[in-house]
Formats: structure tokens, C-alpha cells, sequence
């Protein structure tokens, strides 16, 4: 099968390469894209060395496939070229996400609304992922309200440019910024650009692509997106209140049989949720899930994932594996 990446040289499409060889993915041929300065440089997949080529020679070769993290702008341009060739797109930019045509897929939760004639696919923002992850199952048992959640934001979910500037701060060294102020020692309560309602975009993004995702406009949701200077992962602490009342031996037993999902909760011997633990792992983890006793029905808990591997890269991947076992593609 020919497999493109498209963005294959930043954060996201180095680890979509590394994804797409760990879990074994079928790829016959690799078409890398990445932007005109880097035609011609060679990356090496499974040990073979492929050169990096332009979108129209991608759209030329014919993928079966073709997975977007090159930006939005550039995901609006070249997304409908390649529809328009037959090739399915895994988007991972925000571009189609609330696009009503188009689907907005985790695959442990919502897989079952592709069908072959989706050929541009959106993959959801990382916040989103690893939240649903645990929202769903309990959504399923016990009905959601309301959710307020707090993220705590790895500086790779920016990309390279703050992952040097946290590594120059630490260092001393004065270089090109990514973020208004220093991230190092520091946490920035701005994630993406603020919207008129005082809101970012992150925040909001979060608000609705869980709507759709779940399939439930109803569910209440606010949400504050701070970074932080770590590496491993995203963390959110999350308040989840309920129609109906929950034991915490129900829910913990929901989530330890809940794909994609980790039960890490045991206070008595410090076991819980860290980035520094989550990294490079595809599982989403939770923890620290205990009652709310100020209000009925609602629970908190620790959720932590990989923002690089299931939080982009691992879930594109992970949807283009139902598509090639569901025969969608190949």
C-alpha cells in the first residue's frame, strides 16, 4: 500500500513515520512531503532511504492514503486535490474538524461512522483525544452533564520551535521565541489565540469537537488550557458531573475495561498519571479519580496521554488500520 505523509519532517509527521513502522502498518511504498525547501533531502523509513517530494507529485504517485500534520492553511489547499485524485486524507489539522460534512474520529469511541465514501477525515486536537477517551464509557453509564476540565499543555504540542525554547532557557541562552514569555519555570494560561468571547481557540475546540465526537450536543463543557514546561504529554484535571449516580468502584471498573484506556489509581503507594511516565506510550492514562462531595452525581480525575503519539500521530494511524481492515481502503 502506498502510504502518504504529508508535514513528514516536523514533530508530528516524524512521529506519524515512526508510528506507521512500530505498529506495522502495510506500507509497500512511503511517499514523504514536506515544504519546497525540503525537496530532494531524504528521510529513511524501515531502513530504506526515500526522498522527500512535492504535494503534486504525492497526489501523482497515487497513495491509497495520504496523512496530513503540515497546518491548516495547507490542509484547506491540498486536502481536496487529493479527495479528488481517490485518495483518503487523515487530517490532523483543525481544518475539518467541525466541518458538519466531514468526520471527527477517535477510533476506540466513534469508528463506526466511516464509511469508504469519507475521503478527507479529521483527526481530533490531542486535548480532545485523550479526554474522550475516559468521557465516553462513563457517558455511556452514567449519562454526562456537565464537565469542566484544566488542561496542563506540553510545549511539543507547539513544536520544535518552543521545545528549543525551553531547551535555550534552561541552558541560558537567548534564541527565537515560540511563546510570548519565558516557558521555562513558568505556565502560559494561553493555548492558541483568543477568540472574542475570552476563550481560545484550544478551549473551544475543546467544547465542540467533543459534542461532535461523542455524538451529544447537550453536554455542558468549559475548559482552560494552560502550558506548561514539560515534554512527555498533556495532563487535564477533570470534573465530570452525571445524570445518574456512580459508585467509584463502577467507574474505575468502566475505565479498566475502556480500549486505549489505563487505570493508574493507587494514592497509598504514589501511583497516578505523569507525562513523564505517559511518554511515547499510545495508551491514555487516568487517575486520581475520587467524588466530588460538593456536588451530586460528579466525579474529578487525572488524565494524562502522549500529545505526539495518541494525541496525533498514533490515532491518524489507528484510523487509517480500521480503514484497511474494514476494507475502506487498500
Amino acid at each position: 500500500m502506498k502510504v502518504a505523509v504529508v508535514g513528514a519532517t516536523g514533530l508530528v509527521g516524524t512521529k506519524m513515520l515512526e508510528v506507521l513502522e512500530q505498529r506495522n502498518f502495510p506500507v509497500t511504498a512511503l511517499i514523504p512531503v514536506a515544504s519546497e525547501k525540503s525537496i530532494g533531502k531524504e528521510i529513511i523509513f524501515k531502513g530504506k532511504k526515500y526522498s522527500i517530494v512535492s504535494m503534486q507529485d504525492a497526489i501523482d504517485a497515487k497513495p491509497a492514503v495520504a496523512l496530513f500534520s503540515a497546518g491548516g492553511n495547507t490542509s484547506l489547499e491540498w486536502a481536496p486535490a487529493f479527495e479528488a485524485a481517490g485518495i483518503t486524507v487523515i487530517d490532523n489539522s483543525s481544518a475539518w474538524r467541525m466541518d458538519p460534512s466531514k468526520k471527527l474520529v477517535v477510533p476506540e469511541v466513534n469508528a463506526q461512522v466511516l464509511t469508504a465514501a469519507d475521503k478527507i477525515i479529521a483527526n481530533p486536537n490531542c486535548s480532545t483525544i485523550q479526554m474522550v477517551l475516559v468521557l465516553k464509557p462513563l457517558h455511556n453509564m452514567f449519562t454526562i452533564k456537565r464537565v469542566v476540565v484544566s488542561t496542563y499543555q506540553s510545549v511539543t504540542g507547539t513544536g520544535v520551535k518552543a521545545v528549543n525554547q525551553l531547551m535555550n532557557e534552561r541552558k541560558g541562552i537567548q534564541a527565537e521565541m515560540a511563546y510570548k514569555y519565558p516557558i521555562d519555570m513558568n505556565a502560559i494560561p494561553q493555548v492558541d489565540v483568543f477568540l472574542d468571547n475570552g476563550y481560545t481557540k484550544e478551549e473551544m475546540k475543546m467544547v465542540n469537537e467533543t459534542r461532535k465526537i461523542i455524538g451529544d450536543d447537550s453536554i455542558q463543557l468549559t475548559a482552560t488550557c494552560v502550558r506548561i514546561p514539560t515534554m512527555g504529554g498533556h495532563s487535564e484535571s477533570v470534573n465530570i458531573q452525571f445524570e445518574k449516580d456512580f459508585t467509584i468502584d463502577e467507574v474505575k471498573n468502566i475505565l479498566s475495561t475502556a480500549p486505549g484506556v489505563v487505570v493508574q489509581d493507587d494514592p497509598a503507594t504514589f501511583i497516578y498519571p505523569m507525562p513523564l511516565t505517559a511518554h511515547d506510550k499510545d495508551d491514555t492514562f487516568v487517575g486520581r479519580i475520587r467524588r466530588d462531595d460538593t456536588i451530586p452525581n460528579t466525579m474529578n480525575c487525572w488524565i494524562v496521554s502522549d500529545n505526539l503519539r495518541k494525541g496525533a500521530a498514533t490515532n491518524a494511524v489507528q484510523i487509517a488500520e480500521y480503514l484497511v481492515a474494514k476494507k475502506m481502503i487498500g
